[in-house]
């Protein structure tokens, strides 16, 4: 199948409405058989627990087409399976792991169309997610849900090639000690609009979140985790139980050690270590890799030895 009606090679990193989605219910206890549905549109109470008490976690991925045509999604149990924790921490039911895949993939058979062509540079992205959904006024959790999948064509998430950025040291926590970092909640990042638009209005392009604890060790941004390299070619992920596993962080450490080769630690990173690296990156689905050129903590500019031009060659080879 075909879309004609898209200029691939111009798509920004957006949402485009495609044809179908897959919707389920839960109610009195269980699921109902789902199915997807060309309806877009999600009619709720106005007292729903989604809009009352942000009772919604979610997952983001994406469908490929490979060089011989076939389409593939990456690592869709991963997902799944990550899913499942977050909807258990947040006291939703679980939409069990077969059933998501099957979701995702009659969701992406029946967007085919708007998977773009290879070599296109753009991908289909893949939202699967569940919130509460009949109305709840007291604090608890609700009594029923809906799990819907869309999908939407994106560009790049760099346009012009990928540069590296400069991030600053956030006073700012993204989570509370002992809370929900470690798992894909809609809150999480309702808490960290407020952090990235006020970066963005001091000339930064990310922040830097250090652990709630003690602020003195590196955990991630607010949507991407951090890989970095030693002078000596060892990549280093931080470790902390606040940070949100992410499954192209977890991709890119099994490339670098069983295709490159290399030595990975994941351990605790402490902020007065940085300046010590030799590169520095964010990861995730829609990035996979972006390249940081400087670091700023309240004026202190921590600067990498791959510089501000390009990436770094380790972060290149992965």
């Amino acid at each position: 199948m075909e879309n004609n009606n898209i200029d691939w090679a111009n798509l920004d990193f957006g949402y485009i409405k495609t044809d179908y989605r897959y919707v389920c219910n839960f109610k009195d206890g269980a699921w109902d058989e789902g199915g997807l549905t060309t309806d877009d549109k999600v009619v709720i109470s106005e007292c729903a627990g989604v809009l009352q008490y942000a009772q919604t976690v979610f997952e983001g991925m994406k469908a490929y087409t490979t060089e011989d045509g076939r389409i593939v999604t990456f690592r869709p149990d991963l997902n799944a399976e990550r899913m499942e924790n977050s909807a258990r921490r947040l006291e939703m039911p679980v939409f069990p792991q077969d059933r998501f895949i099957d979701a995702v993939v009659q969701t992406v058979k029946a967007n085919a169309a708007y998977v773009p062509p290879f070599g296109s540079g753009a991908t289909l992205y893949i939202r699967p997610f569940m919130f509460g959904s009949n109305p709840v006024i007291g604090v608890k959790p609700a009594d029923d849900y809906q799990f819907r999948v869309f999908t939407t064509p994106v560009g790049p998430y760099f346009k012009g090639g990928v540069k590296p950025i400069t991030i600053r040291v956030s006073d700012f926590d993204r989570a509370a000690p002992n809370g929900t970092g470690h798992i894909k909640a809609g809150l999480n990042y309702a808490m960290s609009l407020y952090a990235i638009m006020d970066a963005h209005r001091q000339g930064f392009d990310e922040n830097m979140y250090l652990d709630p604890g003690t602020h003195t060790k590196v955990e991630e941004t607010g949507g991407a985790n951090f890989l970095f390299v030693t002078k000596d070619g060892k990549v280093v992920t931080p470790k902390s139980n606040s940070i949100l596993p992410s499954i192209t962080r977890r991709s890119l450490v099994y490339v670098a050690k069983e295709y490159l080769g290399l030595e990975v630690e994941e351990r605790e990173v402490y902020l007065e270590e940085v300046k010590d690296f030799a590169e520095c990156g964010l990861c995730g689905t829609a990035a996979v890799i972006s390249p940081v050129g400087k670091v700023v903590d309240h004026g202190k500019e921590m600067c990498f030895p791959s510089g501000m031009t390009e990436m770094g060659p380790v972060i290149q080879k992965l």
